[in-house]
């Protein structure tokens, strides 16, 4: 592990906390830290990220909100039978998912649920303080694993469930991560909080699949002077997942992170759609499709396919597993705002950030890199090293990138 033991543990909130991926995360993060599996897929345990003094998978402490009430040790158990978690693992870590279990509470609006958009930030945001408390933690980060909700309906529509969230985050003093690609703190009154709040934050919509692809891709075939005049994508995926982007509000709004990733690589935006099938009998199982046709010298026509086969929360556990220890890592560095540099994880990130896999790694390489250099300068707060009072980092971002990863500048000690 990358982290001292002598740190003190952290909180991860989880919204959605039984579904797939919340149950895949606290499984997997159970099994790693008890040696019972080695932490592939997750970047914060490479050596680029020894000494960046993040919190230990050992000292990550799992509560979160559920509208469902499927314990997590049974929701392991189907995972197993489908194939998502190896044999063996959730029996071997069964105290851990009741103990992540007994610490879910109940979410909403659910139907029939009275209360005011404000009661529900209120309650929410008092059950994340209530497990800090319990637990005597310092801090928590909230990370939304939910299901994709449809887009916003306009100003005046109802807040939707992710931003009642992210401001419950936000009211607790809690940095969020937006791992779907609902509106959460996008919503103009939570990114209005966030930004009087001084707190971290990251998202939106991880990318696992398809778009880390394209994000491969799109560079390469601007790099090589190809020009790509269609590009064209199927998704078949089950589970919650494909059940709620069935729904095409909800497919437009993770569609057009997919799509953006094209335009930004590419320089412009070419021919053909992304679709998305619900087939409820591939469960967490997922197969993405990509046709690409491009001219190449003297205008020879040439075409490129690719399948992409995987199951969705085996992809997205490590992610959201390093999602929370940058960004709890982040908290405790004094950093505010959007997180640029978490941008690899991300379809749409928030802030100023490339769409190119390659930047957005060499950016979170050099975050890690500021995080390593951090040194205490009170209870509970660090500063970068060599830096001033109220100095910060602004990893990730392109004045970062042309200054220089850990380059302190003048400020409010804060992304911006």
């Amino acid at each position: 592990m990358s982290a001292s033991l002598s740190r003190p543990r952290v909180g991860v909130w989880l919204i959605g906390a039984r579904g797939s991926v919340a149950t895949t995360v606290v499984t997997g993060c159970a099994a790693v830290a008890a040696g019972l599996h080695s932490p592939t897929g997750m970047v914060t345990e490479t050596p680029a990220f020894t000494d960046s003094g993040l919190p230990a998978l050992s000292d990550l402490v799992f509560g979160g909100h559920d509208t469902v009430d499927s314990p997590l040790p049974k929701r392991a158990e189907t995972l197993t039978a489908g194939g998502v978690l190896p044999p063996g693992v959730a029996t071997a870590v069964e105290a851990e998912l009741a103990s992540a279990d007994g610490e879910i509470r109940p979410g909403g609006p659910a139907p029939g649920d009275t209360r005011s958009e404000a009661e529900l930030i209120t309650a929410f945001a008092h059950d994340i303080r209530d497990f800090m408390h319990r637990h005597e933690l310092e801090r928590a980060v909230v990370v939304n694993v939910a299901s994709t909700e449809p887009a916003c309906q306009g100003p005046d529509a109802p807040m939707p469930a992710s931003t009642l969230y992210a401001l419950a985050a936000l009211h607790a003093g809690c940095p969020y991560v937006n791992f779907t690609p609902s509106e959460g703190m996008h919503h103009p009154a939570a990114t209005r909080e966030a930004e009087r709040s001084g707190l971290p934050y990251a998202g939106r919509d991880g990318k696992t699949g398809q778009t880390l692809l394209r994000s491969v891709l799109g560079p390469m075939f601007a790099q090589r002077a190809l020009t790509v005049r269609a590009w064209s994508g199927t998704n078949l995926l089950g589970g919650g997942d494909g059940a709620a982007l069935a729904d095409p509000a909800a497919a437009a709004a993770k569609n057009a992170g997919k799509e953006r990733v094209l335009a930004d690589t590419l320089g412009t935006t070419p021919q053909g759609e992304t679709h998305i099938d619900d087939v409820p009998a591939l469960g967490d199982w997922k197969t993405a499709w990509d046709h690409i046709a491009f001219d190449g010298f003297l205008g020879t026509r040439m075409i490129l396919q690719t399948t992409w086969q995987g199951c969705d929360s085996a992809l997205a556990a490590p992610l959201v597993l390093d999602l929370a220890r940058l960004t709890a890592r982040a908290h405790e560095s004094g950093l505010s705002g959007p997180l640029d540099a978490l941008a690899f994880y991300f379809k749409d990130p928030v802030g100023d950030a490339p769409s190119s896999l390659a930047e957005q790694y060499e950016a979170l390489i050099g975050f890690a890199g500021s995080l390593r250099g951090a040194r205490p300068t009170g209870p509970g707060t660090l500063r970068p090293a060599g830096s001033g009072e109220g100095a910060g980092l602004r990893p990730g971002t392109r004045e970062g990138r042309e200054r220089g990863p850990a380059e302190p500048t003048k400020g409010t000690g804060g992304l911006r």
